[in-house]
């Protein structure tokens, strides 16, 4: 099955960016607006604990 062609847009660069609809890209949010990723105090103290108990796991399974 054939499919008719995509009219694309040169502007958008990248080709799958510009076989997009034009309503799909421009309600991208920009980069500039994009939360910042801040890690907490408690973010790495959870991260370390999980991995910490996951290695005592794995350890004592093949101990």
């Amino acid at each position: 099955m054939r499919r008719s062609l995509v009219l694309t847009d040169e502007t958008a660069g990248h080709p799958f960016l510009a076989s997009l609809p034009p309503h799909i890209r421009t309600d991208a949010i920009p980069l500039k607006a994009r939360p910042k990723l801040r890690l907490t105090r408690a973010d790495i103290r959870g991260f370390a604990l999980a991995y910490l108990g996951c290695f005592v796991a794995v350890s004592v399974f093949i101990a």
